[in-house]
């Protein structure tokens, strides 16, 4: 008979997770509300069982052996999949998460969130943002909500709304002692954009007989929420999306100095994850967002 083989402890797992994601016992131990002698045991427990070092220790930091690099991805993958079971088992005891950048969170999904409690009381959700131009999909969401530079034909796919672009601005700008009436006058104001996306305002610009966006004095942010406030502030101009700056636009905050809405290829796209297919809520959530297109 073979030799029965104990797996590694899950919580011997987690710490190791911790410190590797920290390189720092004491910041793991203050995560997990353990010891750092208590961590420090849990992860020579793992070099024992797997008889290889996973770490590297210096006086200042941790840093991961190649092997501690292939057990950080088996420990991850394992305590993924097994939140991932516990949500399909019980669904109920959790909210429908929802992954978004938090742009998209700010200016379009919390303005009409109050409309889906006043229809669905009974259900929770839970909204996790990213700043990351990519938004990814992760085991511990149902949902995510990304921007796609083409339109998809995915059937998991939901449109929300496709992307026209708009420049915005505060409505002093219109008026001022260099009034902003036309793409020429562009040269005398500061375009306002997000680092990552700086295409919208080059693509704006080729097809308004623009010069290229090096040509202007601009100011790049690291989300679109920041670049549409200081719109708002009289910084410059800022290119974003219609659908996207609707509320300012309607308060009177920010106004379209000259041009239609510029249609492109993309859109905003929400994907159901497997895990949202045994959530008791998914249907309910589902049919809201549809409301939200056909609205």
């Amino acid at each position: 008979m073979d030799k029965v083989r104990h797996p590694p402890s899950l919580q011997a797992l987690q710490s190791f997770i911790m410190v590797a994601g920290s390189s720092s016992f004491t910041q793991a131990a203050d995560v997990l509300c353990l010891t750092q002698s208590a961590v420090s045991r849990q992860i020579q427990q793992l070099e024992s069982h797997f008889g290889v070092a996973l770490l590297e220790r210096n006086s200042r930091n941790v840093r991961l052996t190649a092997e501690g690099e292939q057990v950080l991805q088996f420990a991850q993958a394992t305590l993924a999949q097994l939140r991932a079971l516990e949500d399909r088992l019980s669904p109920q005891d959790r909210p429908f998460r929802i992954r978004l950048h938090v742009s998209l969170a700010v200016r379009w999904l919390l303005p009409r969130l109050s409309d889906f409690y006043r229809h669905h009381p009974e259900v929770s959700i839970a909204i996790e943002t990213v700043a990351t131009e990519e938004v990814e999909a992760t085991s511990d969401s149902d949902a995510y909500i990304a921007y796609h530079d083409l339109p998809s034909t995915d059937p998991a796919c939901l449109t929300l709304f496709d992307e026209r672009l708009v420049p915005v601005c505060a409505p002093g700008l219109l008026d001022g002692e260099q009034p902003l009436r036309a793409t020429d006058d562009l040269q005398a104001f500061t375009l306002l954009h997000r680092s990552e996306r700086k295409e919208a305002w080059e693509y704006w610009l080729a097809r308004h007989g623009g010069g290229r966006l090096e040509d202007y004095r601009h100011i790049s942010f690291n989300l679109d929420e920041l670049a549409i406030d200081a719109a708002a502030r009289g910084l410059g101009i800022a290119m974003t999306d219609l659908t996207l700056a609707r509320e300012p636009l309607e308060r009177g905050v920010l106004v379209i100095p000259f041009g239609e809405p510029l249609r492109t290829d993309g859109a905003y796209v929400m994907r159901l994850q497997p895990s949202a297919a045994t959530h008791k809520a998914c249907a309910a959530v589902l049919a809201w967002f549809r409301q939200q297109v056909e609205a």
